[in-house]
């Protein structure tokens, strides 16, 4: 066992909405991720609950049907399975998330940005 520091681990992500798995409690994944501007795209995930940790930074959370979240470092958000969403930030923002392994990075939905769960495995 290994403990590790987890803003640390940020210095390698060096692409925006790259989410990078970092470890795996069970049958999830920890991911960190940095997020600046509005690429991430409207989706959901029809199977698996999904938890935005707040490491640093602001993030915009958006939810269908719902006020828009204005979260900041220390809030911890669980998006519920089903629930469309998308997250945007002005400036970096660092996140941790914890999915189901098998959680697809924006859904069925694919984009620009979308990255397979195989490339979410390559730290850089």
């Amino acid at each position: 066992m290994e403990s590790m520091n987890l803003k640390s681990q940020f210095e390698n992500v060096t692409d925006y909405f790259s989410p990078q798995v970092i470890n795996e409690v069970n049958d999830q994944f920890v991911k960190i991720a940095k997020i600046k501007g509005d690429k991430v795209p409207w989706h959901n995930h029809e199977n698996e609950d999904e938890l935005f940790y707040i490491v640093e930074g602001h993030l915009l959370m958006e939810v269908e049907n719902e006020d828009k979240r204005h979260m900041q470092t220390g809030d911890l958000f669980v998006v519920k399975k089903g629930v469309v969403h998308r997250v945007s930030a002005e400036e970096e923002c660092l996140i941790m998330l914890i999915e189901t392994k098998t959680t697809e990075h924006t859904g069925k939905v694919q984009s620009e940005i979308t990255k397979s769960i195989a490339d979410q495995m390559q730290v850089t």
